[in-house]
């Protein structure tokens, strides 16, 4: 059994070998570890959160002086938000769910906006997810807990999704009016959408609150054995101003640990 950290290292102090930008594990991929052994090596490597995670898992990552840099919504990918009917129901467990997010110490709650079902539109539905993120904001606010939408693929992994864009998710962004609603940029999924990674950031970064990670194709290491250079892109996210996290969103295909060890290496811009 890995021992666990001494309480003399509180959650967010940085370590002498952590660069500019605080990186993050998405949980989902690693679930053959153990999460409190998934900590231990998170935190040696100099990783500062273990993110994706339910309520029941945050004191855990808190034990190991780590932080959950996002945390799981009340939608699923395809259920979301972009029809009206889910609406009540989404809002209520918001305003329940929003400030135990808060007391946890967790800047940033996960969002969908579901797939293009019953001949819905890409724009009926940007209005009913406006629709119902506006309700919640007041809530977002109050909290200061900012609501992500990660934007996704519909060409390999989610088919119909409908935030598979960033400039529908920009858009959308624009309707909610509020800086507590921002997107997730998975640089894996815009990559299959719409390439021009570097550019994107650098023109729509306001509207960021998260970025992961992710090798293409495959959604492998994020090493030389696929096409993104993921140097560069970290180093363009820095240079935004960006101080929020970077979940490391790849499935390994070697060891995990290891490879999470280089992904840090390699985001260490």
């Amino acid at each position: 059994m890995l021992p666990r950290l001494s309480r003399s290292r509180k959650p967010g102090e940085i370590h002498s070998h952590r660069g500019p930008l605080r990186q993050s594990i998405c949980r989902w991929c690693y679930g053959g570890i153990e999460l409190p052994t998934l900590c231990r090596h998170a935190d040696e490597m100099g990783y500062r959160s273990v993110e994706l995670l339910g309520e029941s898992d945050w004191p855990v990552v808190r034990e190991f002086g780590l932080d959950c840099a996002v945390a799981n919504g009340p939608v699923s990918i395809g259920g979301g938000i972009n029809r009206p009917e889910t609406h009540d129901k989404f809002v209520a467990d918001c305003e329940a769910m929003l400030p135990k997010v808060r007391d946890a110490g967790i800047p940033t709650m996960i969002v969908f906006s579901g797939n293009r079902r019953d001949e819905l539109t890409d724009e009926t539905g940007l209005a009913n997810c406006a629709e119902a993120l506006r309700r919640v904001m007041p809530t977002a606010e109050k909290t200061g807990v900012t609501v992500i939408m990660e934007l996704l693929n519909s060409k390999v992994d989610h088919g119909g999704y409908m935030c598979d864009r960033t400039p529908w998710g920009v858009r959308l962004c624009k309707e909610v009016g509020s800086d507590r609603f921002k997107l997730l940029y998975d640089i894996y999924h815009m990559q299959i959408m719409e390439g021009d990674v570097i550019r994107t950031i650098r023109d729509n970064h306001q509207y960021i609150g998260h970025y992961h990670t992710g090798g293409v194709p495959g959604r492998r290491e994020i090493d030389e054995s696929q096409e993104l250079y993921y140097p560069a892109i970290c180093r363009a996210i820095v240079e935004t101003g960006y101080t929020g996290f970077l979940g490391q969103e790849f499935i390994p295909a070697r060891d995990a640990v290891e490879s999470l060890r280089q992904a840090y290496g390699i985001c260490n811009v």
